[in-house]
């Protein structure tokens, strides 16, 4: 059975900084075929923000490009977002997600964690 787990969201003004982390249990994150962050904000479609697929190639979503990286930790099996300058329209809950990259892209990964809440204050 696969989970993803995920911790860090909070509370903060804008360009501070967070670290998002998900621990999976299921799958390997080091060699699945993506795995990474996808968001939803209220009222907004889901957005993938970064993933990583099992080469190690990362990917980003324009509006987080310079600011958010995505990482992984193979030993540990978890995958990290590092978020920095964070800006009001970065609010939302952030979902670990894993899947085919074409799904994982779409918005609708085959595995997704129950998400943390991130919010940013101006």
């Amino acid at each position: 059975q696969v989970q993803l787990v995920e911790s860090g969201g909070g509370s903060v003004q804008a360009e501070g900084s967070l670290r998002l982390s998900c621990a999976a249990s299921g799958l390997t994150v080091s060699s699945y075929i993506c795995s990474g962050w996808i968001r939803q904000a209220p009222g907004k479609e889901r957005e993938a923000v970064a993933h990583i697929n099992w080469v190690g190639v990362t990917t980003y979503a324009d509006s987080v490009k310079g600011r958010f990286t995505i990482s992984k930790d193979n030993a540990e099996n978890t995958l990290y977002l590092d978020m920095n300058s964070l800006k009001p329209e970065d609010t939302a809950i952030y979902y670990c997600a894993a899947g085919p990259c074409g799904n994982f892209l779409a918005g609708s990964p085959n595995y997704r964690g129950q998400g943390t809440q991130v919010t940013v204050s101006s």
